[in-house]
């Protein structure tokens, strides 16, 4: 999915809507839930009317029972300087002390109910009520008509007005999802270079190196980016890096396998090939295949082979699961995969991860996915916050990665940090550019910010286009710094805490069924983004947790404690040269050859990659496994 995935007036909408609170009274019998109504729903961007009987699928979410009291439980089991470290709870305990009453949930169902909606399902934490019906039961109910709006490429529903409710329940109700389809903008973070999605077929073009500099192009680096003193011309990008390269440049002791430890990877939809994609590139990397006990789904009826269509990308989402698994797979093969797969590309992404935490499906969580600001309406950010509270206090640790848009301002026209990355209670995790030689040793890794120049094949000279992408980072307006980032130089939250490999110029090598002109075939291509970072990570913490005897749960104030753990990284500017196929298949059309900078920020000013933590790389990628 485009890097470019917000324009600049969602945001910059978003950015002035912000509610300082979220209820207000709206009458002697009803409450207005502020700011539940996005800032792209307005008069600029709408088309017409909603259909009124058109189905609505939604969740109305409901808060913890003293909320403050999860907070400081979520806080106490993650702190080492605690007495309750790692005193996790389980989902039942935490259930019976902070979950919504059966009587708070009974009265959001019966209203439902009344107003004419089926009502769906209710987790086991009573953390939403989900409700089917129409739009005219939801105008109705919800005291605001409703509207399609043009927005990105996409014409969206909205509500026109904020939502309201009974005043009865609303002191319950903490956000309402899926009225609105916001959810729709929500963008993967991998990128390939290339204009179809991974399904429609995709090839690197050679040469392609199989480790750092094999082999050289002809091509000067950029002015300003020669820090390495050897080769003299740009190095030809790598094939795409294997397990076994990347856990060698990362020091990972063989020792461990992740054996007994548990992943989720949460995506949209599923793949229909994935085990036998994975299983092939195994053989093919030399490492164990997986069976159905050690690699398990959890999707919902009606996902697999849906048709590709712009609204919801589905075989875009196949290579985004592709690369997460492999990915995990090939950082800790013994590791048993649970794959949780929502219905649609972020309208349920929340609802997923509140299934793997309330049931407690895995140890670590991985997600390569986001928006690209934080300036969301609280009823999005709320329910996500009170879901990553009750995984840090069962000792779950929640990956993210942090963007392929550096600090957003290309995207949306001001640097914000994305969302959910940016949460106080997620480990962010950033990439980076990354050199490994033909004995698996580290020869330069530095932050992934990358500018491309078009090169011309007879005179060599290659030309600036503008920036691409990298590393996403920034400083939040909306959550002030947490108590575990104390001993760095921010005015809020800061991302990412840590980084791994994302560069798609020195990216993984990944293995797909995808649809070429001959018809569907398995093949293997390099793939990046922080999409990549995120799940190498987490599979590293698999080997962590092994090693440790015991998760580390959301592990930041451990991490924070121990920067020294890290590889530090700082700045090297360089640069490789890279082949493409103009028809991203063969050399039918012709090749075009392009330069790519490493630590290149020019089109993201905020970020820096620098000594101690710094705002593309965090406190820096590992470097052994984890042992505190």
């Amino acid at each position: 999915m485009n890097r470019r995935a917000l324009v600049a007036g969602i945001a910059v909408a978003l950015l002035v809507s912000i509610p300082i609170a979220s209820v207000s009274a709206a009458s002697a019998t009803r409450s207005t839930l502020k700011g539940s109504a996005p800032a792209w729903a307005n008069s600029r961007n709408y088309v017409r009317a909603a259909d009124a009987g058109a189905s609505v699928e939604f969740r109305v979410y409901l808060g913890w029972r003293n909320q403050a009291g999860a907070e400081a439980l979520a806080r106490a089991v993650s702190d080492p300087k605690s007495a309750s470290y790692h005193k996790y709870v389980s989902p039942a305990a935490f259930r019976h002390q902070f979950s919504p009453s059966q009587t708070q949930v009974g009265a959001v169902q019966s209203w439902l109910k009344s107003q004419g909606f089926t009502i769906a399902y209710t987790p086991s934490n009573n953390k939403y009520v989900a409700a089917e019906g129409t739009v005219a039961q939801a105008s109705a109910a919800f005291g605001t008509s409703f509207g399609m709006y043009r927005i990105n490429g996409k014409v969206l529903r909205s509500p026109r007005g904020n939502l309201s409710v009974p005043t009865s329940i609303a002191g319950s109700v903490a956000g309402v999802l899926g009225l609105d389809e916001s959810g729709l903008l929500v963008k993967l973070n991998h990128v390939v270079d290339k204009s179809a999605p991974p399904s429609a077929g995709f090839r690197n073009a050679p040469p392609l190196s199989t480790f750092w500099a094999e082999f050289v192009s002809p091509y000067a680096y950029p002015t300003g980016f020669t820090d390495l003193s050897s080769p003299a011309t740009a190095p030809w990008t790598v094939k795409g890096y294997t397990p076994a390269q990347i856990k060698g440049a990362y020091n990972i002791s063989s020792a461990y396998n992740g054996a007994g430890q548990t992943v989720a990877i949460i995506d949209a939809f599923a793949s229909p090939t994935i085990l036998q994609d994975v299983n092939r590139w195994s053989t093919n990397r030399g490492l164990p295949t997986m069976n159905s006990s050690q690699f398990t789904q959890v999707v919902p009826p009606g996902i697999y082979h849906r048709a590709s269509n712009k609204r919801w990308d589905p075989s875009g989402w196949y290579g985004e699961e592709t690369l997460d698994v492999e990915a995990v797979h090939g950082m800790a093969p013994a590791a048993k995969i649970v794959f949780v797969g929502s219905p649609t590309n972020g309208q349920d992404l929340d609802a997923a991860l509140n299934h793997v935490v309330n049931g407690h499906l895995a140890q670590i969580v991985t997600n390569s996915y986001g928006f690209a600001t934080e300036l969301l309406p609280p009823g999005y950010r709320k329910p996500y916050t009170d879901t990553l509270i009750q995984a840090a206090a069962e000792g779950i640790g929640v990956y993210f990665s942090s963007g392929d848009a550096g600090d957003n301002s290309s995207a949306v026209g001001f640097a914000t940090p994305s969302w959910p990355a940016v949460s106080p209670w997620v480990t962010a995790v950033g990439g980076t550019s990354l050199g490994i030689d033909a004995s698996n040793n580290r020869v330069v890794e530095t932050g992934w910010g990358t500018s491309n120049y078009n090169c011309d094949t007879g005179t060599l000279v290659c030309t600036r286009t503008g920036w691409l992408y990298g590393s996403g980072g920034g400083v939040s307006v909306l959550y002030a710094k947490p108590w575990y980032q104390s001993g760095i130089t921010a005015s809020g939250r800061a991302i990412p805490d840590v980084a791994a490999l994302g560069d798609p110029q020195t990216g993984y090598l990944v293995g797909q069924t995808q649809s070429f002109p001959g018809g569907p075939a398995y093949d293997e291509f390099r793939l990046g983004g922080t999409s990549l970072s995120s799940p190498i990570f987490a599979g590293l913490m698999a080997l962590a947790d092994q090693a440790a005897g015991t998760p580390h749960g959301f592990a930041n104030p451990l991490f924070y404690a121990n920067p020294g753990s890290f590889f530090d990284i700082l700045s090297v500017k360089t640069a490789v040269a890279r082949r493409n196929f103009v028809n991203g298949v063969d050399a039918t059309n012709g090749t075009v050859d392009r330069l790519r900078t490493f630590d290149d920020y020019s089109g993201s000013l905020t970020q820096h990659t620098g000594p101690g933590w710094d705002n593309v790389t965090g406190l820096g990628t590992p470097n052994g496994i984890f042992s505190h």
